[in-house]
């Protein structure tokens, strides 16, 4: 490829709405271009990286025994109707009606379409285990679109679908899967994680995200660095605490601390440790009847430590919030405790209010929390002493750096981590929402056990630029990168054998299967070299009428810092070591 072939448009500064660091650069660098919120052009640059992603994503599930297909964008409505998806999935899905008025949907997924194909085609256990996939272009009607191709409306996904006969089957297509998104993952050349996700209303434990490692990640990734344990957030848990509870050693007393409704000032206020001090936290679940209208209202308080935070996945499995909790009103909160959020606490309640305490509140003495009356807390509060111990003992914390490891191997650490990929078990709740069944072995029909496997195919370039890039531009590993060396003749307008010997080197490297492009542009060297740092080409070779003299071209590999001298009776080997390759098929 010729540069003066392709199409390069790079910008010297960014829009100002792109807000992150690949926002920026995949619009400086010419790969993406706004169309309108969340929408984007993939351009020539942008579009190549997409499609080496792709080849990766394709030849692994491949191998893995998947079968591709594709399945429309727009989908009629009827079968989101069945799972009641049309009605409960909210905003997100964008709905429109044909000339007809029927209705339709724009797909952000396509759980759906596949379980209809299921139930036409696989009619028997025979047919099974059966893994179908796409790459696809999906649409979510986000309210904020941000980020470039992080969070964008419409964006390209590969979807892929098993069908088994029972969950030990569906199992064993999961860790299938588990491993092909290893090696897709691994070909990336990227840093990431395999993490233990939550696995939401449908329940167990398969169900692992698979982030990209960044410090600009939105997701938090807990690790154990002397295991193997890794969870997101939301699943993650620490070493249970280990009893038994101190013995009281202080008086209740009731002390006054006037403005101070946090635990935070009122640790500073009394001179002590946070991890002294217990928050308290009222959440409400209502009872409602067929009509919807609420017929009951129970009030929980949730006790944790002052410095943690509670997980809202682990609190909405407690027994009793499984239909959904809501932060209590200010009603509700003074109609229970007398009193307004910031002094609230367990002591003396008078109303009926279910407690739970975290684990680590369930071990404590002498603790600190609210006394129920507006600028004033106790302290030395003690469990059977001072108040009935708790109805409910749970782990409703987040995790924090230090924490023992629930493997008992290490303490765990935290580091930020973009999605770009996930593997679930789905069970049978589209197979029974849709009445998708085949006939097992003893001649009975049965329900599909099915599982989904995502990967964000245009997410995962911008991921890459979060992880790979410096004050110059992009620095794209070599499976993904638009190209994967560039040579950057100096005065080849002007020079015969500056222009022989690049065309050479390039026919060479395009014969071995290098994805190589010659910059035949006539652009300055600083402006050449600034549009090649910036896009992000992993390895570049620099010929000039001197070097030629000389008898040597420069080496400079994206990273580094300075170029290297190769003599042109060794340029050959010396690329055909740094790329991976073979001999290369040309003399320079």
């Amino acid at each position: 490829m010729k540069a003066t072939q392709f199409h390069i448009a790079t910008l010297r500064e960014a829009p100002a709405d792109a807000e992150v660091i690949s926002h920026r650069l995949m619009m400086r660098a010419g790969m993406i271009k706004r169309l309108g919120a969340g929408i984007y052009n993939y351009m020539p640059l942008g579009l190549r990286v997409i499609r080496k992603v792709e080849a990766i994503v394709r030849e692994e599930m491949n191998r893995a025994g998947a079968v591709e297909l594709l399945m429309p964008i727009v989908q009629p409505a009827e079968l989101w109707q069945e799972t009641g998806r049309f009605d409960k999935m909210g905003p997100e899905l964008l709905r429109i009606k044909d000339r007809h008025g029927r209705d339709f949907v724009v797909q952000p997924t396509s759980e759906e379409v596949i379980t209809d194909i299921a139930r036409q085609d696989l009619r028997s256990y025979k047919q099974l285990p059966k893994n179908f996939y796409q790459i696809q272009t999906k649409f979510r009607d986000e309210r904020r679109p941000r980020f470039g191709l992080m969070r964008g409306r419409e964006f390209i996904m590969k979807d892929a679908y098993s069908f088994d006969r029972d969950a030990a089957g569906a199992q064993a297509s999961y860790q299938v899967m588990a491993q092909a998104y290893r090696r897709i993952f691994d070909r990336f050349g990227l840093r990431y994680r395999a993490v233990a996700a939550d696995s939401g209303a449908i329940g167990g434990d398969l169900s692992e995200e698979f982030q990209v490692i960044a410090a600009t990640g939105e997701d938090a990734i807990v690790y154990c660095p002397t295991s193997d344990y890794a969870a997101n957030m939301e699943k993650a848990e620490a070493l249970a605490p280990e009893g038994p509870r101190p013995a009281p050693t202080e008086p209740l007393q009731r002390v006054p601390t006037p403005g101070k409704s946090t635990c935070a000032e009122v640790a500073e206020l009394l001179g002590v440790p946070l991890q002294r001090t217990v928050k308290s936290l009222v959440l409400a679940t209502d009872t409602r009847n067929e009509a919807g209208d609420i017929t009951a209202t129970r009030i929980w308080l949730l006790l944790l430590r002052g410095d943690h935070d509670m997980n809202e996945v682990k609190v909405g499995k407690l027994p009793g919030m499984e239909g959904g909790y809501r932060f209590a009103t200010q009603a509700e909160v003074e109609a229970h405790f007398g009193c307004r959020p910031g002094y609230l606490g367990p002591v003396g309640l008078q109303q009926p209010v279910t407690v739970v305490a975290d684990r680590e509140v369930a071990l404590m003495a002498d603790w600190i929390c609210g006394g129920n009356e507006e600028d004033v807390h106790l302290t030395g509060v003690n469990w059977g002493r001072d108040l009935p111990e708790p109805a409910l003992v749970a782990d409703l914390r987040n995790v924090v750096a230090g924490d023992r490891s629930p493997d008992g191997k290490g303490v765990l650490a935290i580091e930020r981590g973009i999605e770009v990929g996930h593997v679930f078990y789905l069970g049978t709740k589209y197979s029974r929402a849709m009445n998708a069944s085949f006939l097992g072995e003893d001649g009975k029909p049965a329900f599909f056990e099915m599982g989904c496997y995502g990967i964000g195919i245009t997410r995962l370039p911008a991921a890459a630029i979060e992880q790979n890039h410096d004050e110059r531009g992009i620095i794209w590993p070599d499976a993904i990168a638009p190209f994967t060396l560039v040579i950057c003749p100096i005065g080849m307008d002007r020079s015969e054998a500056v222009r022989s010997a690049a065309e050479s080197l390039h026919d060479a490297l395009a014969q071995a299967g290098v994805d190589v492009i010659l910059d035949d542009r006539g652009e300055r060297p600083g402006a050449m070299f600034a549009d090649w740092e910036l896009i992000g080409v992993p390895h570049r070779v620099v010929i000039s009428e001197r070097g030629l003299k000389d008898g040597r071209v420069e080496y400079q590999h994206r990273r580094d810092t300075e170029a290297t001298g190769v003599a042109l009776s060794e340029l050959h080997a010396f690329l055909a070591a740094r790329l991976g390759l073979g001999v290369l098929p040309v003399a320079p």
